[in-house]
């Protein structure tokens, strides 16, 4: 069985039902689970999904006193900038485009230090990373991490229930792993800390790294606007950690066939291009499956996109020393006077 298959845990109520079809547990089940992979009391190796959410958790008082206490039209506005626009467009740069598809690279680690930090840390890596290359082995299929054929709760806890490692592997499987996140300058754990912990990531490292990122982003936004200015940016985006998990269901149809002749070229999987996450993050997402590893995924002239302004500029600044950009292969399969056919697509023509 090919690697990707087996490198995720797989939950409860399986991958796949007795007929070989995708498993569609009820709310109920998917809840159970949830709840269950939570408990750190029982299973220490539950650590990382139990920070994840008690991240977005601690978030919360700080949403209450923006609405309770320090709202202001001016607050709303950057609290809509910040978890957006700022927070959408870094998970594109910064999970979704580098730690999953290496699309570009930076000239040191000092740059990939930064890029990784422009914003608070609240997902980890490891849950995003690993899973997303299994997503895009298996899109729409079973084994799919968020396939939105599941339902929206399938989804929407899939960071919990579908997403993090498998805690069996052997030594040459666990290498394999590593050998996905070693660009992203995430120390990993030994295979004896991996099967003491069940993860990639080490505790004390990871929490202490959350710990400085959100000191220094709290100090930097008192400084420049006091308490309700970093309640309105640490509120907002806590919003962002939780409307960020709803994506994948959207982004894949809602589990339905909502491709579109003339935008949605890809027809491997139930992908769909969609103008807000195309605006506000760069995720034009029909696009990013037909080339998964363009650091472009905006390649019609209304398709902004401000993931590839920022990998862009950095190029340009030095700070990225390359980069694909599959935008000129794009134009000329799909767009041309005389389409090109592939496996897989549907040709359209545009004069």
């Amino acid at each position: 069985m090919a690697f990707l298959n087996t490198v995720l845990q797989p939950p409860a109520y399986g991958w796949t039902d007795e007929l070989g079809n995708l498993s569609k547990p009820t709310n109920k089940q998917i809840i159970a689970e949830f709840f269950k992979r939570l408990n750190v009391f029982k299973d220490k190796k539950n650590w990382l999904s139990f920070l994840s959410w008690i991240l977005v958790l601690a978030l919360v008082p700080f949403l209450g006193l923006f609405i309770f206490k320090y709202f202001s039209i001016s607050g709303l506005i950057v609290a809509f900038i910040y978890s957006m626009i700022i927070m959408g467009t870094h998970g594109t740069i910064w999970h979704h485009r580098y730690c999953t598809h290496g699309a570009y690279t930076f000239k040191n680690n000092f740059w990939r230090f930064f890029t990784q930090n422009l914003t608070l840390k609240i997902i980890p890596e490891e849950i995003y990373a690993v899973s997303h290359h299994v997503h895009h082995a298996l899109s729409d299929q079973p084994g799919d991490p968020y396939n939105a054929q599941g339902g929206f709760m399938y989804c929407f806890l899939a960071d919990v229930n579908h997403q993090p490692i498998a805690r069996g592997m052997n030594e040459a499987s666990y290498a394999k792993c590593v050998n996905l996140m070693k660009h992203t300058g995430v120390k990993v754990n030994t295979y004896k800390q991996y099967q003491k912990w069940g993860t990639l990531a080490n505790p004390a490292r990871t929490i202490i790294g959350i710990v400085l990122n959100w000191g220094f982003w709290f100090g930097a936004f008192y400084l420049i606007g006091g308490l309700a200015l970093a309640c309105a940016v640490f509120g907002s985006a806590g919003i962002w950690a939780v409307g960020v998990r709803t994506f994948n269901y959207e982004g894949h149809g809602k589990g339905k066939d909502m491709r579109r002749e003339g935008i949605d070229h890809n027809r491997e999987d139930m992908s769909i291009n969609q103008l807000w996450p195309g605006y506000v993050a760069g995720e034009w997402h029909n696009n990013h499956h037909l080339y998964p590893k363009s650091a472009r995924s905006g390649f019609k002239p209304y398709q902004f996109d401000l993931a590839w302004c920022y990998i862009k500029m950095m190029s340009v600044l030095g700070a990225v020393s390359s980069y694909r950009d599959s935008k000129a292969e794009f134009l000329k399969v799909y767009c041309s006077p005389v389409p090109v056919v592939l496996p897989g697509a549907v040709p359209v023509t545009e004069l």
